[in-house]
């Protein structure tokens, strides 16, 4: 699945890859998309967050629209999500960085609908060995 926003002369997109009952979301958009920062969570633990170093050495930010789409879809989520998330403007303006926030807002509540609407009980369920089970 794909979601989009558009404000302020640039896109955010959100790409939702299902695997299995997990999601990967990559998040990218502006003039060059990056991977800044990996975000992980589940319904029931906290968001974890990684910053990769931008180009002069500071970490990349990208990490706040992760966490803000994370948020509004954690008690949605079927199963693991791993939230990639790299925007870049070229010389951003204040009022484009402004409307970033309503943006991933903007995607997360997308997403989240979609979690709504969406059956993930046919998903494989995996198979473990019991207690007094070997792999031979």
């Amino acid at each position: 699945m794909k979601f989009s926003v558009t404000q302020e002369n640039y896109t955010m997109i959100a790409d939702v890859e299902v695997i299995g009952k997990d999601l990967l979301i990559k998040i990218t958009g502006g003039d060059t998309p990056h991977i800044g920062s990996v975000t992980t969570l589940t319904k029931e633990t906290d968001l974890e967050t990684i910053r990769y170093p931008s180009h002069d050495g500071r970490l990349h930010k990208d990490d706040v629209l992760a966490v803000r789409v994370g948020k509004i879809i954690q008690d949605y989520l079927p199963g693991s999500c791993t939230i990639t998330a790299g925007v870049h403007v070229n010389h951003i303006s204040k009022k484009q960085i402004m409307v970033s926030a309503m943006m991933s807002k903007n995607l997360g509540e997308q997403i989240r609908t979609w979690l709504e609407e969406t059956d993930f009980s046919n998903s494989p369920k995996p198979i473990y060995y019991s207690d007094n089970e070997k792999p031979q």
